[in-house]
This record gives structure tokens, sequence and C-alpha cells, in this order.
């Protein structure tokens, strides 16, 4: 093999290293109290956004909380100066990516959500 494909390869696996890397890492960033995101049963009139169908895929957080017995979901742990937040799912994005279905859902804290004919008040929040 010539010297400057070897070198072409090696550079071609940091990169790759690298990237992988970056996948993994901020799952390990964790620091701090865990936030949650949590569901409590409520009584209103006001719009709700219909979860019914929503999948944990895209909404583990919303669907670890309505499906727990406390209506809690898993803790999140936010990384060192906010990097985590780039790399992962947070439940902070579920809470937004709600309220922009249906910004008349919105409230202070959270979003109303309506799953399985009840309503919730669903907001992210630390112990």
């Amino acid at each position: 093999m010539r010297r400057v494909t070897r070198n072409l390869v090696v550079a071609i696996a940091l990169v790759v290293v690298a990237l992988l890397a970056l996948g993994a890492l901020p799952s390990y960033l964790g620091s701090g109290d865990p936030y949650y995101l949590t569901a409590e049963p409520i009584e209103t009139d006001g719009d709700a956004v219909d979860v019914n169908n929503v999948t944990d895929r895209r909404y583990p957080y919303l669907t670890g909380a309505l499906t727990s017995e406390d209506g809690r979901s898993d803790g999140y742990q936010t990384g060192p100066y906010g990097m985590k937040e780039w790399f992962t799912h947070t439940p902070f994005d579920e809470v937004d990516a709600l309220a922009q279905q249906m910004p008349e859902a919105a409230t202070e804290d959270g979003v109303r959500v309506s799953y399985e004919g009840e309503t919730y008040d669903v907001e992210v929040r630390r112990p």
C-alpha cells in the first residue's frame, strides 16, 4: 500500500472513531439532579394535544410519564455547559414539540395533553 493511501485510510478511520465517540459520549455526560417529565391528571375544558397515537420512539419521556404508576418519566441529567442537549433528545424537546403542535394547549410550565380519555398537565420538573 502506498504511503498516501495508508495515511488516507488512517485519517478516515480516525474520523469514523471520532464521530462514533461523539454519538455515544453525551449519554455518559449526565451531571446534577435529574429532570423528570411529569403527567398529572387534571380537569379542564381547555384545549389539549391528543397523544393517543404517539410512540415511545419519538416521545420516550412522555410515554414513560403517562404509563408509569407515579406519573413520572425516567430521569434526564444535563451535561456540563449544556453540551449534552446538542446531541441528545430531552424532555424539554418533547414539551416544546407538543406546544408547537397546539399552542392553545401550552401552559406556563408545560402543556396539556389528552391520553385515553383523561387530560394531563405535563411539565418538566426537578425533584
